[in-house]
């Protein structure tokens, strides 16, 4: 497994690692270094699932220890997969010492042509579902009048043979996809590039979804490709065994029903000063008890720093990467 360097990849694919382990498949999971304490207690099969280490190289533009998204702001991703992609010869070189009979990866669109070398398969393994992949990387798109230049107008019309759905872009949306399409995400390889590079050189498509839900766009990937396309089920995640806090369940118990707010933007969003503390605010005008787990905002380190002048809140603790901070209101 060799997932793109984000905990939104990295965690699907080690569910994927666990389904396949409880099936009794040996697997290998290369993960960044500082990432593996993080991913460890999610791996249900430590006998079967080998999780290794793996050096991030430094590069021009990136903070000092940035290893995955959750590092740095979004702009700074491409630098990222950059990163990513120096890695090549170590990943190779393991490859070599371990045998692997079927490797798993998405945005290493240079992945395909290591394992060909050695006589290992390739999966390219979508966090995307087949529609959207489907709607977007189609050769028609990728080699057709317009390639990266396709505009909004154009985007909103599906590729030839995709099957008529209920997606109906948005002009914002499509206009969206069209600005990603110049996007470089990682040397001068373009973000769609990456995708499509993979699709045709992989031995198969993986998706987690199921037929019942994507059918007939798994059918338009596996035509347009020529490639079994293979589906993991939707990978729910294992029931928690945590419990809450108690004094922090005893603290939530005593609100009626739907009447806190919760608020998360994830362990990979870092907002500017100005977004942050207008959310902050935006909350706390809303007149209602919230919890907000959010991360420092860009140029701070800690949350207590950045908080907007006379606010009332409080810091209520630390996740390792986020903190939460609220305010009851009664």
């Amino acid at each position: 497994m060799y997932p793109w360097f984000a905990l939104g990849h990295l965690i699907p694919y080690l569910q994927l690692s666990n389904k396949l382990a409880k099936k009794g498949h040996k697997i290998s999971f290369f993960i960044p270094r500082k990432k593996q304490a993080k991913l460890e207690p999610f791996n249900l099969y430590p006998n079967l699932i080998t999780i290794i280490p793996i050096t991030v190289p430094h590069i021009d533009g990136l903070p000092l220890g940035a290893e995955t998204a959750a590092d740095v702001p979004y702009c700074l991703f491409p630098h990222i997969m950059t990163a990513m992609d120096l890695t090549e010869n170590n990943i190779e070189h393991l490859l070599h010492d371990i045998k692997p009979s079927i490797v798993f990866f998405d945005f290493t669109h240079w992945m395909p042509n290591v394992t060909r070398r050695m006589g290992i398969k390739s999966i390219q393994y979508f966090i995307a579902s087949p529609v959207t992949v489907g709607y977007n990387n189609s050769h028609e798109r990728q080699q057709g009048i317009g390639g990266s230049n396709l505009t909004e107008v154009q985007l909103l019309v599906p590729p030839s043979g995709f099957r008529d759905s209920s997606i109906k872009l948005h002009i914002h949306e499509a206009r969206e996809i069209a600005l990603r399409r110049k996007w470089k995400f990682g040397g001068n390889f373009l973000f769609y590039e990456r995708y499509y590079n993979g699709l045709i050189g992989s031995d198969a498509l993986g998706f987690r979804t199921c037929r019942e839900i994507e059918g007939p766009f798994v059918d338009y990937l596996g035509k347009e490709f020529g490639k079994p396309v293979l589906l993991s089920g939707i990978l729910i995640p294992e029931t928690p065994t945590s419990a809450l806090d108690k004094k922090w369940a005893t603290w939530l118990g005593g609100f009626r029903a739907g009447s806190v707010i919760y608020c998360a933007f994830g362990s990979e969003c870092i907002l500017k000063q100005d977004q942050f503390q207008e959310l902050l605010l935006g909350l706390e005008q809303s007149g209602m008890p919230f919890l907000a787990t959010i991360k420092p905002p860009m140029g701070f380190k800690s949350v207590e720093a950045a908080l907007p002048d006379g606010w009332e809140g409080f810091i209520i603790g630390s996740t390792g990467e986020s903190v939460s901070v609220g305010t009851v209101t009664t």
